[in-house]
């Protein structure tokens, strides 16, 4: 055994007090650099454009409402077909008539594109493209048609450009990508009582999930947006998505900080709020998450603002929520295809 006298602790303590800070920093700067050097990297990635999104926003909202059973809801979809087409998608039309909460027939369609149909691997995107009907919530206008900007436009106009993207990438990324439109996805109750699964609400996405475009389709996980284009938005993590598909939440939130895209993607745990992704969770047995614009301790506003409103218009979609968005999808789409899921 070792004793050291009193002159030796004078004399030696400062060096070695000193040598214990530099091997401590040394030990926690190699720490990190290993940590670092294991750390999944980010691979390359095209440039999502947040202008082109904001474009294919604003075209669906110059059809007006897209209210199933009108014109525009007709000539909106013939576009969204074509669009898809001219981006060489393989597209299925699933047209199904579906009844309302308030017994109404409505003659609605769901649109699948398909990117690299014959990849095995597939990641299933997704958002509804009707308009609610009635503009429940607006403290004056309580039945005219909701423009929708960013209740449906907004993720329609980020899958659209993550299709014209895709489109233009030679070679293609091995992955196969399949993106559905729902429609009948907001024509449900708020707040009358009613025995209909969902109040009524997501009626395309039922009729997929029971009646799939492809027999035995499966994906690897599913993502939804709902109301993803609004300024200052912020996307906690999702109830449901988080109890049945928590990998898939874990992986986005991720990407999303990797990118610097934090203060969108909020690394919380949010309300569970019933959305299309529920059915393709239980009925078509695919883990898929939703990416929805909600906000916490906040009785009077769940979601934002114009919220089923007659203001729900292109003056509050912020191209920057956009890029957020799609850079974030296209990057995990990359990863997947590059096996380097973060």
């Amino acid at each position: 055994m070792l004793f050291l006298s009193n002159n030796f602790c004078l004399k030696f303590l400062p060096i070695l007090f000193f040598s214990f800070l530099i091997y401590g920093c040394n030990s926690k700067d190699s720490s990190e650099q290993t940590s670092e050097q294991n750390a999944t990297k980010l691979v390359n990635s095209p440039e999502f454009s947040s202008d082109s999104a904001y474009q294919f926003v604003q075209k669906q909202v110059n059809f007006g409402p897209r209210v199933p059973n009108t014109p525009a809801h007709k000539a909106c979809g013939d576009y969204l077909v074509a669009t898809l087409k001219k981006y060489s998608f393989q597209v299925i039309e699933q047209p199904f008539t579906a009844t309302t909460f308030d017994g109404k027939k409505l003659n609605a369609r769901n649109i699948i594109g398909s990117f690299n149909p014959t990849a095995a691997k597939r990641i299933l995107l997704t958002s509804h493209w009707d308009s609610r009907p009635f503009s429940d919530q607006d403290s004056t206008i309580k039945t005219k048609p909701v423009i929708a900007a960013n209740d449906g436009a907004s993720g329609i106009g980020i899958l659209l450009e993550v299709a014209r993207v895709l489109s233009l990438q030679t070679p293609k990324p091995d992955i196969g990508v399949d993106i559905i439109f729902f429609d009948a996805e907001d024509w449900g109750s708020s707040g009358e009582e009613t025995s209909l699964e969902y109040s009524g609400f997501c009626l395309g996405s039922q009729h997929w999930a029971a009646n799939k475009h492809v027999p035995n389709y499966t994906a690897y996980f599913g993502i939804l947006l709902d109301m993803a284009g609004a300024k200052g938005a912020t996307f906690f993590k999702e109830g449901y998505s988080v109890q049945m598909a928590e990998e898939v939440v874990r992986q986005v939130w991720t990407t999303a900080s990797r990118l610097g895209y934090s203060n969108y993607f909020i690394d919380e745990r949010g309300s569970a709020i019933t959305d299309d992704h529920l059915p393709v969770n239980k009925v078509a047995h695919i883990p898929m998450i939703d990416i929805i614009h909600t906000r916490q301790n906040n009785l009077a506003h769940t979601f934002f603002d114009q919220w089923h409103t007659a203001d729900d218009t292109m003056e509050h979609i912020d191209s920057q929520t956009l890029k957020a968005v799609g850079q974030t999808l296209l990057q995990v789409l990359y990863q997947e295809a590059a096996g380097q899921a973060l």
